[in-house]
């Protein structure tokens, strides 16, 4: 059964799959994007504690002339004549001031430090219970405002899934008709009108793909991540995924090659998953290298595992942000998105599912010199009776 999840505006109960509340109408996309900032907003602090427990206790003088100790012009003389023994440096104290100018008495000084002491005591006693309450208030702020943001995630993820299902559809009627008129079937084309066709269906493809990216990415973020783990023929799969983005690289004059170990164990994985992942990481390969450059698969058998490379001769990843290409939603140039095209969530996808498999994706990149990205899949061993 699932979790209940509550509208970020009007805090009823929502149905996950829906756009609008159905009780408030708001668009719960925008609510979720609005509630998120408002809980990530930082804790407000705690206002009226003091800074330390000696704030609480006040200094010796100001204490002997609030009891009547001394008096004012006392005080006032005794401090000056601290501030002369500490100018021919022989600084005293206070309390030893006011007895060598016989203001007080040894036993009166005593007892006002030993009721300082015992103020003290009292001071960081309240404020140790003060702390204490302070730490359990803000451990359970934490823990709510963890709870919400789990809860906006999930309705986040909902959104980013629902709408590219919705996607679809149209989708599907644009993709149906440009089929149509490329192949004809609503009447002859001129060939400015083919090329024009054919711009389009280019378009439609690679738009089809970020919906689909999105998709997985969505299923992923909500614990969607199911694997069928089979035999795979890994050399097979590789050469597929080459036959795929051959003419995209071709487009782009650059070439691609493999280079596979010969008996090359076959691997246990999801194989479409895997063929995702590689397709993924050829695509990016190709995007992000020059005109004339090259891009290589390796394979090569490991003791119970099959080490995978995709090499490319591209622009580089700064070794200092190697990790954020696989922040979802992000790039790291935030011109690259208009210039590379794409949303940012292959790599994040690329990651999930490697990591899904039981192993890790590495990656090492030199600036103008290119990128490696490497990931390893364990040998299949048939289980007995297989």
């Amino acid at each position: 059964m699932s979790a209940q999840i509550n509208c970020p505006n009007c805090g009823e109960t929502v149905q996950p799959q829906l756009r609008y509340c159905e009780h408030c109408g708001v668009d719960l996309a925008m609510a979720v994007v609005l509630a998120e900032q408002e809980a990530l907003l930082p804790i407000r602090q705690v206002s009226g504690m003091p800074l330390a427990p000696e704030i609480l206790v006040p200094r010796i003088g100001e204490y002997m002339t609030q009891r009547n100790l001394i008096k004012p012009e006392d005080l006032d003389r005794a401090l000056s004549y601290q501030k002369e023994r500490t100018k021919i440096g022989n600084p005293i104290l206070l309390g030893q001031a006011m007895l060598e100018l016989g203001l007080v008495d040894r036993e009166t000084l005593d007892q006002v430090v030993t009721a300082q002491i015992l103020e003290l005591q009292n001071a960081l006693a309240e404020a140790n219970r003060t702390l204490k309450q302070r730490v359990l208030e803000r451990t359970l702020e934490l823990q709510g405002a963890l709870e919400r943001l789990s809860e906006l995630n999930v309705l986040k993820a909902n959104f980013v899934s629902n709408i590219s299902h919705e996607l679809r559809t149209p989708l599907t009627h644009i993709k149906g008709y440009l089929n149509l008129l490329a192949e004809g079937e609503m009447g002859p084309l001129g060939q400015s009108q083919q090329d024009g066709i054919d711009v389009i269906l280019r378009a439609e493809e690679r738009l089809e793909q970020l919906i689909e990216d999105l998709i997985q990415f969505s299923l992923v973020s909500r614990g969607g991540m199911n694997l069928d783990f089979e035999k795979v023929d890994l050399s097979t799969l590789i050469k597929t995924s080459l036959d795929r983005i051959s003419p995209k690289a071709k487009k782009h004059e650059i070439n691609i090659n493999a280079n596979l170990a010969d008996n090359l164990a076959p691997v246990r994985a999801d194989e479409d998953k895997i063929n995702w992942v590689l397709l993924q990481l050829l695509d990016n390969a190709v995007k992000f290298t020059p005109k004339g450059g090259d891009v290589l698969v390796k394979a090569i058998n490991n003791v119970g595992f099959v080490s995978i490379s995709v090499i490319d001769t591209g622009i580089g990843i700064p070794k200092e942000r190697l990790s954020e290409i696989f922040e979802p939603f992000h790039q790291l140039d935030g011109s690259s998105t208009r210039h590379y095209g794409g949303t940012g969530l292959g790599l994040t996808m690329v990651r999930r599912i490697i990591d899904a498999h039981g192993s890790q994706i590495n990656v090492g990149s030199v600036i103008g010199e290119g990128s490696c990205f490497e990931f390893a899949l364990p040998a299949y061993h048939p289980n007995p009776g297989e």
